[in-house]
């Protein structure tokens, strides 16, 4: 299939049909803001780890940064969690294979979303950790159901199922790799 126009609406707009998979966003618009998207959240994922990792003073204070031997962690999970999933994440809360396995998504993400190499994986991940985050503290304080987490899960799957890493990324190249084109989901 190509991606060809066919005019709709008494030819007022285009509608676009995909060529296949590796093309499915046929717009430059929006896989531009599709790119900016990506971007952003993992500029926010790479964000959150270097705070937490040298403590910054945004959301870490510098003596509870991970290289001073604070938990990434334990402040979240053993004060903010409530509801019904309260104590498994106070049980979590510290244990150092969690703050390894926290920081490395962050990391993974952010630069997975940043880059747009791995962005299956990548997103995936950030989507994991979203809904996590949101099972912390059920049912969030605004809203009975939704809350940022949840809306930046569904940003981060949209942006890996549209492989927008393909826009202002290294996603083409990557998707060229043969062992990529071996085994898609590295995509």
């Amino acid at each position: 299939m190509s991606a060809t126009p066919r005019a709709g609406l008494a030819g007022r707009t285009k509608v676009f049909a995909a060529r296949d998979e590796e093309h499915a966003v046929t717009s430059s618009a929006v896989a531009k803001g599709l790119a900016a998207m990506r971007i952003g959240f993992g500029l926010t994922f790479l964000w959150a780890f270097v705070d937490k990792l040298f403590g910054l003073g945004y959301a870490t204070p510098s003596e509870g940064a991970w290289v001073n031997g604070g938990s990434p962690t334990e402040g979240y999970l053993a004060n903010a969690s409530t509801g019904p999933f309260e104590g498994f994440y106070n049980a979590l809360a510290g244990q150092w294979w969690v703050d390894v396995l926290f920081m490395l998504g962050l990391l993974a993400v952010g630069l997975t979303l940043i880059l747009g190499i791995g962005i299956r994986l990548g997103a995936a991940a950030g989507v994991l950790l979203y809904v996590m985050m949101w099972t912390v503290a059920l049912p969030p304080a605004n809203n009975p159901v939704l809350d940022e987490h949840v809306l930046g899960a569904l940003g981060v799957l949209v942006v890996g199922l549209a492989l927008a890493g393909d826009t202002w990324g290294l996603g083409r190249w990557w998707g060229s790799v043969e062992l990529v084109q071996k085994y898609p989901v590295l995509r």
